[in-house]
């Protein structure tokens, strides 16, 4: 947890901890730039407002470093603004100060739950080809025409869903639901931000998509 609130910190680590979590705190972006290098999390809350570094900047380096680590980003502005532009540089996630402690545990496992899910298995979606798009469950990996691209992991999960059923379309909360297994305190533009990126990564144009098309009123589906 990347936090300069030494009260946010306490309130959060007693109850994770009670769960189970272990709970690493840093109060400055540099710190937990290390930290996370150091000790390669499961999962990084991270504070909007830092002194220094910002979260902004923060969340960009850990993309970096890593493009499918899970990462809920904490403000304590209610814009939407802030909300999507956490979105935008590689949020997975986000929770707006003050938070009730249940929907800060529900995301958390949520998102953990879907990023430590076990790679091994057979399972009849653990590879899906179509449109020259392939996922691989079991390896987390993503290619288009055969060249790699890197996905988060929430752009993973809505993709899985999307090919799960080409041509099928899927609401908004039912895509947060697939992601989440529930659709509670979080707003479905979320979905749009993650589609607009997807398109970005696969799309030969973004501008007039063919893999992933809006179904106005209703949602997104896959191919044709």
């Amino acid at each position: 947890m990347i936090d300069d609130e030494d009260a946010v910190q306490r309130l959060v680590r007693f109850p994770l901890e009670r769960e189970g979590y272990r709970v690493l705190g840093a109060t400055s972006g540099e710190d937990g730039l290390r930290a996370v290098e150091a000790e390669r999390p499961d999962l990084v809350l991270l504070d909007l407002m830092l002194p220094g570094m910002d979260g902004i900047e923060v969340c960009r380096r850990l993309r970096v470093l890593s493009a499918t680590l899970p990462i809920i980003m904490l403000t304590a502005r209610d814009d939407e603004v802030d909300k999507v532009l956490g979105l935008e540089i590689g949020a997975d996630d986000y929770v707006t100060k003050p938070f009730s402690l249940a929907e800060l545990r529900s995301r958390v496992r949520a998102v953990l739950r879907r990023a430590q899910r076990p790679a091994g298995g057979a399972g009849v979606d653990d590879v899906l080809e179509a449109e020259g798009v392939r996922l691989d469950a079991t390896r987390r990996t993503a290619e288009r025409d055969g060249e790699p691209v890197q996905l988060t992991y929430v752009e993973f999960e809505i993709l899985r869903s999307l090919m799960r059923s080409p041509g099928r379309v899927l609401s908004r909360r039912s895509l947060l639901e697939s992601v989440w297994d529930s659709a509670d305190y979080r707003e479905q533009r979320t979905i749009d931000v993650h589609i607009r990126h997807l398109r970005e990564k696969l799309e030969s144009d973004p501008s007039a998509p063919e893999l992933i098309r809006t179904v106005r009123g209703v949602g997104y589906r896959f191919g044709a």
